[in-house]
């Protein structure tokens, strides 16, 4: 090579060293704000989930909180029918006997009290005599000859409940057959 080509050589590596940190530097803020860029996604990402999980929890707390006798109303469910029954077989001269009313009301006010428990806690007697059947509110026990149409509830066989909008015990149901 020649002195000539040598010294524009030389020139040129001593330019591009003296770029080589301005570049260098540039790529590295390029670099950093891309960095940035992705840790504000990530943090927004981040602040969504946690609204999302505080959401969540406040839900399952109210959840909680609204059906928490769910269980317990269950139980007290068959309490209510035995009573239902004991009131239902009192014979109407029992009923009329000097002796046996104070037993009478005083079983009568019971159940009055309790439905009126039951309706305090959202607890709500479904309505199944003359309805169509709903499968999600009642149960079909048996089919009988009726001259209704088809799938209407004709005998109620246990009565069914609901706590708020969540179904308890489903209604033990007669429905209409079909005519043949």
């Amino acid at each position: 090579m020649t002195d000539e080509t040598n010294t524009e050589a030389e020139t040129l590596r001593e330019e591009t060293a003296q770029d080589a940190p301005e570049l260098a530097e540039h790529d590295r803020v390029k670099e950093l704000e891309a960095q940035l860029a992705e840790a504000k996604q990530a943090t927004l990402y981040a602040q969504a989930d946690i609204q999302n999980v505080r959401r969540r929890a406040e839900k399952d707390a109210a959840d909680a909180r609204s059906y928490a006798a769910t269980n317990f109303a269950r139980d007290i469910l068959s309490v209510s029918d035995n009573l239902q029954r004991g009131l239902a077989a009192i014979p109407a001269e029992l009923r009329a006997d000097e002796k046996m009313k104070g037993l009478v009301t005083g079983l009568e006010a019971t159940g009055r009290e309790l439905d009126s428990v039951f309706q305090r806690h959202g607890i709500t007697k479904i309505a199944a005599l003359g309805e169509t059947l709903d499968p999600n509110r009642h149960q079909a026990m048996m089919e009988m000859p009726s001259g209704e149409p088809a799938g209407t509830i004709v005998q109620e066989m246990q009565t069914g409940y609901m706590i708020k909008d969540r179904l308890l015990r489903p209604a033990l149901v007669a429905v209409a057959k079909a005519a043949e």
